[in-house]
């Protein structure tokens, strides 16, 4: 896009349909440009009108407004099911608490990104086929596949909300790692609603408590559990309608917590050694291994995702420190996970985390390689920008196999 951009740069009309097939890109490689065009009357435009920052909140337009209410109401409707119809409540948000959320999400983006028919067809009937399989699992508390597969179905609803997002299947590094952006951006924006909820709700029941009403449980039932699932889709709407809302933060927040994560990785490991408790023998020590490893993973991800700088040496070289000392868990993860195997056997769940591991494995080892090239050769993060588009459909493949295969494979136990 940077040549697009060069070369219409005397072009106001060609430089307005560069930028509305990808604005995102659009913006980014023009930031990168704009030192070596200033000066050039466009230029100076563009360059003010991508960095314009309005002073108050878009809410779109009325229409959309309207559906993103009308989307949240069904979706709290939907979270009260249990109660209305008098159903387990376990069974249900078990099995079920993706599809609370997910559809409208994947809905908002079909419409957003104007998707043919086919290809929202194609999403119905995966959704559909997910909400079928798990519903018909045999209902097994103790069964380990039908936990996985539950836990996958979330995961594998995910990616079909980043197939909503990015509008196809072929390869398309920029709409890919915008999805990733959104969903960081989403992460931010959640937490504040919920923190901002949370402090509402205790307000609101602290007042009712002084007057001598204890609305706690109507409140928790009929309010919570309504108004969660409104959150990620009003904020889904939030940062879509003001890319520029949270678009500063998530930055911030990446580029903090990458070198505290990195020394606190390091001091962990090596405590680890000095500890009477080792991965390969405590299984809930190694669950906390599997959660801090995926953790950090994603803190590099969104790292290199929300990095817009295209040489920054010292944010890259601790980028490429913290995917090495992730290796490094990852390895020992590996390990405890194979001799838990040899020494007991394989189980539904050890062959899930054996799995997801050595997908990850690659993954950072793909990851660091190149954030090693673009370090030593002092060039931009687009070659670790594709590398972790690239390989985002593999961990979708393997929701599938998780989500779908495992419960046959191991025959529902």
């Amino acid at each position: 896009m940077k040549d697009q951009i060069l070369a219409h740069l005397d072009n106001a009309g060609q430089l307005e349909k560069i930028y509305r097939t990808n604005k995102a890109l659009f913006k980014r490689e023009f930031g990168v440009l704009y030192p070596q065009i200033k000066g050039n009357a466009l230029a100076d435009f563009w360059y003010e009108r991508l960095n314009f920052e309005s002073d108050g909140i878009s809410w779109g337009t009325g229409k959309e407004f309207a559906l993103v209410v009308m989307a949240s109401l069904i979706a709290g409707t939907i979270a009260k099911l249990p109660a209305m119809l008098t159903m387990d409540e376990e069974f249900f948000y078990s099995r079920n608490v993706g599809f609370i959320v997910f559809p409208f999400l994947m809905a908002y983006f079909a419409w957003k990104n104007k998707l043919s028919p086919g290809k929202m067809a194609f999403l119905a009937a995966a959704s559909m086929a997910g909400l079928i399989f798990i519903n018909a699992l045999p209902d097994n508390p103790q069964s380990d596949t039908l936990v996985l597969s539950s836990i996958h179905l979330v995961l594998f609803l995910w990616s079909l909300l980043g197939f909503a997002f990015v509008g196809q299947i072929q390869n398309n590094d920029e709409k890919r790692l915008g999805f990733l952006k959104y969903n960081g951006d989403l992460l931010v924006m959640t937490a504040l609603m919920l923190i901002s909820g949370g402090i509402l709700s205790a307000i609101t029941n602290g007042l009712f408590s002084v007057i001598g009403f204890n609305i706690e449980e109507f409140y928790f039932r009929n309010i919570v559990v309504v108004g969660l699932p409104a959150v990620p889709i009003a904020g889904t709407y939030l940062i879509r309608s003001n890319p520029n809302l949270v678009g500063k933060v998530s930055p911030v927040i990446a580029r903090i917590f990458s070198p505290v994560a990195l020394i606190m990785l390091v001091i962990y490991l090596v405590a680890m050694f000095f500890s009477e408790k080792d991965p390969y023998t405590d299984r809930t020590f190694l669950m906390i291994f599997n959660a801090l490893l995926v953790g950090v993973m994603a803190l590099i991800v969104f790292s290199v995702t929300e990095n817009q700088t295209p040489k920054n040496r010292p944010e890259t070289g601790i980028l490429f420190l913290l995917s090495v000392v992730t290796i490094i868990v990852n390895g020992i993860v590996l390990s405890a996970i194979l001799f838990r195997i040899s020494e007991w056997g394989i189980t539904p769940n050890r062959a899930a985390v054996l799995g997801g591991n050595i997908l990850m494995l690659t993954h950072l080892l793909l990851v660091a390689t190149q954030l090693f090239r673009v370090f030593y050769r002092k060039t931009d993060l687009e070659p670790v920008r594709k590398t972790i588009a690239f390989y985002l459909p593999v961990y979708s493949l393997w929701t599938i196999i998780v989500t779908f295969l495992f419960p046959l494979i191991f025959g529902f136990r």
